[in-house]
């Protein structure tokens, strides 16, 4: 490692295990990012930072961390997901598992609504899109943290990417008020790594929990809704 780019580095050392920060440089040196800038969420399986780009742009660097992943209940996921045949209860497999499983369902999500583009990853790394102003390095923010003007409109253009997402043969499978940003007034699904085939046996309840929690946050702000007719509406189209 050049010594320019250990200093840049040096800083994460307390932060990331050196198979992460390997991970890192690997793809910083791809020219996917030149550092980290700063953090955007901590959470207990994966922290999320904003990248500043050789061109001074920005990108998200999604980071699974290896010995705090509940890879237990990631199995319990992604054992009945038809694109991971035969998959091995064992740690490390299946976390990159569940990083490339996020990447090609942003990858499949992209087609037909609004993600963030996912660029690359590696390992428990994941390289992806800024939502946000690029110019001041402002995330979106979560659909909870900023309530629409319009409740109604929005709600129909969410109702409206879960329709075009299932006919693509995709469900979110987490999706409420924490995984949609308001990125000028409309919807940006996030954190795909749950997401699943329509061949899954249980995307059809899925489906149903997904519609369900996003009908209970909307009629907060009294917008209508009836999320029986709307499931079923999805299934006649598949």
């Amino acid at each position: 490692m050049p010594n320019q780019a250990k200093e840049k580095f040096k800083v994460y050392k307390n932060v990331f295990d050196n198979f992460t920060l390997r991970n890192l440089f690997k793809l910083s040196g791809q020219g996917y990012f030149d550092e980290l800038t700063s953090p955007i969420s901590i959470g207990k399986e994966a922290n999320i930072f904003s990248a500043k780009t050789k061109d001074n742009s920005v990108v998200i660097i999604k980071i699974y961390r290896l010995e705090n992943c509940n890879f237990n209940k990631m199995y319990d996921y992604i054992k009945l997901d038809p694109r991971f045949p035969g998959m091995k209860r064992q740690r490390r497999k299946i976390i990159f598992s569940w990083v490339q499983r996020e990447y090609r369902n942003l990858l499949k999500a992209r087609e037909v609504i609004d993600v963030p583009v996912p660029m690359a990853f590696s390992n428990n790394i994941i390289v992806m899109e800024f939502i946000g102003n690029k110019e001041k390095k402002e995330v979106a923010p979560r659909l909870k943290d900023k309530i629409p003007k319009k409740p109604e409109d929005f709600f129909m253009k969410t109702a409206d990417s879960v329709a075009k997402l299932y006919k693509a043969g995709l469900v979110h499978a987490d999706l409420s008020q924490f995984n949609i940003l308001n990125y000028n007034e409309k919807p940006v699904f996030i954190d795909f790594s749950q997401a699943t085939t329509t061949d899954n046996i249980e995307s059809e309840q899925l489906l149903k929990r997904d519609i369900k929690i996003i009908c209970n946050f909307f009629e907060k702000y009294k917008v209508k809704s009836n999320p029986e007719e709307m499931v079923e509406k999805m299934l006649k189209s598949k």
